[in-house]
């Protein structure tokens, strides 16, 4: 039987502390945001700017912050210093080294349980959905997180979530991802959503297995495990 393991378990497991996939990763280029989520986070952000002030863009599982640094400095260099706030989130605290624009503020803490202090209009989430235990409910979360008009995508593997016997939860999960307002793209994995909702799936988070081995990515990943609430 799979041994599963609590949040505080999973934080110190070594295939989530040595995670090294989003370390270095840019903003652009072959290995870059816009290749990994489909979409210029630049061109959306500046899309954005001319509606909302400030634009809010929260990148989770940031890695080292690199990305992040790096639009900050090119947006400042657009004049916009001031029509743009942007934090990066990662469980490590090993960011860039160095001072950062005034718009960026690198934060360390969970995904599971940090709390941010306002709504934003962009999140984005590269590759870090695979490293963590309860993949529904940190979805209930984000999507609690984005303002009334505000856009969510990340990558995601379906496959990750399980049920208790320990197969895939299937269908009925990329249905309960559609009725709750999130969109799923099977062929790219990517999971995405607009606009801000209150949402609850229907499963009981039982643990999650940080021994599953490689995902799609080719790197170890961790699935997470789930009964349905009847």
């Amino acid at each position: 039987m799979t041994r599963l393991l609590d949040d505080g378990e999973l934080a110190r497991s070594s295939v989530v502390a040595n995670c090294t996939m989003n370390r270095e990763r840019s903003l652009s280029g072959s290995n870059g945001y816009g290749r990994e989520l489909g979409m210029d986070v630049l061109t959306e952000i500046s899309a954005r700017a001319i509606a909302s002030q400030p634009v809010r863009w929260l990148d989770l599982c940031c890695g080292s912050g690199r990305a992040p640094v790096e639009a900050a400095s090119l947006l400042a260099g657009r004049g916009m210093t001031g029509q743009v706030e942007i934090t990066g989130l990662d469980l490590v605290d090993h960011f860039v080294p160095g001072s950062v624009p005034a718009m960026l503020r690198l934060v360390s803490g969970s995904v599971a349980d940090w709390v941010p202090g306002c709504r934003f209009d962009l999140i984005t989430c590269v590759h870090g959905l695979h490293y963590v235990g309860d993949k529904l409910g940190v979805l209930s979360r984000i999507a609690s997180w984005l303002t009334d008009h505000g856009r969510f995508v990340a990558n995601s593997d379906a496959r990750s979530v399980r049920r208790e016997d320990g197969a895939p939860a299937g269908r009925r999960l990329t249905a309960q991802l559609r009725a709750q307002g999130f969109a799923y793209d099977s062929v790219r994995r990517r999971i995405s959503r607009d606009g801000y909702g209150q949402v609850r799936f229907p499963y009981r988070y039982l643990g999650a297995d940080d021994q599953a081995g490689p995902n799609y990515t080719g790197q170890a990943a961790v699935d997470s495990f789930y009964e349905p609430l009847r």
